[in-house]
Order: structure tokens, then sequence, then C-alpha cells
């Protein structure tokens, strides 16, 4: 595919958490007079704030933002649902843009919008919540042992400490009455529009520096009682992330309030990590310092 084969463009910003997207996205949507749409399975959801480190009031006020706490914790949703989502935004964004800006970290969720992923069955509700008590009455163990079963093939490939990956496994299975494995195709879906990927990064140094900040300020402007506030729905998944888990964790007394903020700055650390590795691998992302404002509209504007 040439960089021009269509009409309209889809800017993609990726880079990892504390890296500076929301800043240097706002300054390029008011560059090229956009829109944006968030790719942030976490800011999606209203109830977190604090610890998502969801733009501001000033920040979304200079820059129409899609996809920000516009869904609920006790929603089901994946990336399945945000690739239908946005594709259908896309068609009625570039009826009045040439050029649309997205912006996130959620290497699923970009994936799906930039290639597509495979069309799996929407989870019966009934039969995850009875997989679910099965897992809190035996283990991982029971989870292990279901999808060594019915898949064998993904049960070699997963990764088997994961009970919310092995979940879906055993679901998809189950509904389908075929191996999950069977269902993913990895192929990429076309698109009517051209993609043009930008990731930025920094020194490991200052990306870490970064991070300790940002968690120290999180504390600092009450995600103790974020938290807390949430205390009756701590189950969902969204919860059970950084940020959350370890100050349930103090909250329940297990851990002093200093090992939550210090796991919490190594969990997030570990998760930029990751998010690098997943970006990286994508060999048509073009790389810059969050600071390369100049740099980076040249080289998008040479995609155009």
């Amino acid at each position: 595919m040439t960089a021009n084969q269509y009409n309209n463009h889809l800017i993609v910003l990726v880079g990892p958490t504390a890296v500076g997207k929301t800043k240097l996205g706002i300054t390029l949507a008011k560059y090229f007079r956009t829109e944006i749409i968030s790719a942030d399975s976490r800011q999606i959801l209203r109830e977190l704030q604090i610890g998502t480190a969801v733009p501001t009031n000033e920040e979304l006020r200079q820059v129409k933002h899609h996809f920000i706490k516009c869904k609920s914790v006790r929603d089901y949703y994946n990336a399945s649902m945000f690739e239908f989502e946005v594709l259908g935004l896309l068609q009625e964004l570039f009826q009045q843009y040439s050029t649309v800006l997205m912006v996130g970290g959620s290497t699923l969720y970009v994936d799906a919008v930039c290639h597509g992923i495979d069309d799996l069955p929407t989870v019966d509700m009934n039969l995850r919540n009875q997989l679910m008590q099965k897992y809190k009455e035996e283990g991982i163990e029971y989870l292990r042992h279901q999808l060594k079963l019915l898949d064998p093939e993904h049960y070699r490939k997963v990764d088997l400490r994961n009970p919310n990956r092995m979940l879906k496994a055993i679901e998809v299975s189950l509904m389908t009455g075929r191996p999950y494995s069977t269902l993913l195709t990895a192929s990429h879906k076309k698109r009517n529009f051209n993609i043009i990927k930008v990731g930025i990064n920094l020194s490991r140094d200052e990306l870490f520096d970064r991070i300790n900040q940002r968690v120290d300020q999180m504390i600092a402007n009450g995600l103790v009682e974020e938290v807390s506030n949430l205390q009756y729905t701590r189950e969902v998944n969204a919860l059970k992330t950084f940020g959350y888990r370890e100050i349930f964790a103090y909250l329940d007394g297990d851990i002093s309030i200093e090992q939550a903020i210090e796991q919490i700055k190594t969990n997030t650390r570990r998760y930029a990590k990751r998010q690098i590795t997943w970006f990286s691998r994508d060999k048509t992302m073009s790389w810059f310092h969050p600071d390369q404002t100049e740099k980076i509209i040249e080289y998008i504007n040479s995609r155009l």
C-alpha cells in the first residue's frame, strides 16, 4: 500500500505510559485541526481518573476527545468492540476531516483499529460467571486443566499464570464448539484509510523518572481516596491493574502506603517496558523524542 492510496489519514501516536502522549497529541490535533480518538483501555472508564492519568478538563477543552470516560467499570468491553465503534466513528469524522488522530498506549486497542482482530463471539455472561465461580473454588489449576482439554495447542502458547487469557480461550471454545486457536487467523484486515504511525519514547532513566513523578502526583491528587470509593466494585478486571490493586492491598492492611507506592512505580515501569517491546515490533512505526514536535509534524506532512 502506498502512503497516499486513500484520501483520508489516521495518525496513530503511541508510546509508553508517562512519555507525554497527551500533551503532544493535543499539539498535533491543533496543528492538523482535527479531533482525538483515545486508545486507552482504562481512560475509557468514567470511574477511573486519577490512577489512569485521564487528560485534565483544561486539556479536554482544548481539543475534542473521543472514548474518554464514556464506559463504566461494570460494562463488558473489549478490543473487538473498540474496533467496531472506532471504525464507525471514523466514517463520521472523515466526512469533516481528512486527517484524524488516535492517541494511546493500549496495544490491543491500537492493533484492533490498525489491523483488525479476529471476530470472536461476545461472551455469555452466564458462562463466564460459572467459570469464574469454578476458578474461585478450585484455583488456577482448574483453568489450566480445562484449557488443556479444550485446546491443547493454545495451552502450549498461552501464559499459564494469566487467568484472564485462559478464561477467554475456554469461554470461546465452549461457546463455539471449536478450539480457540482455530479461530485466530492473525490476518490483517484492509482499511479504507491510510495509517501513519508515530512512536515517541525517552531514555529509560528519563522515562522511569517521569513514571515515579507521576505516581507521586497521583497520590497527592487523591488516588487512595479514589480507590477507596471503588471498594464496591473491586472485582472487575480494570481494578486489578497497576495503580489500583496495590492501593487495595494497602486498604486491606496487607502492605504499608510506602510499599504500595513503590509497588505501583515498579509495576508501572514493567508495563512501560512491555509497551515498548510490543510497539517496537512494528516496522512501520517511526520513532521520535516527544519534544521533537517540528520533526514529527514534518514527517506526518511528508506522508499525507
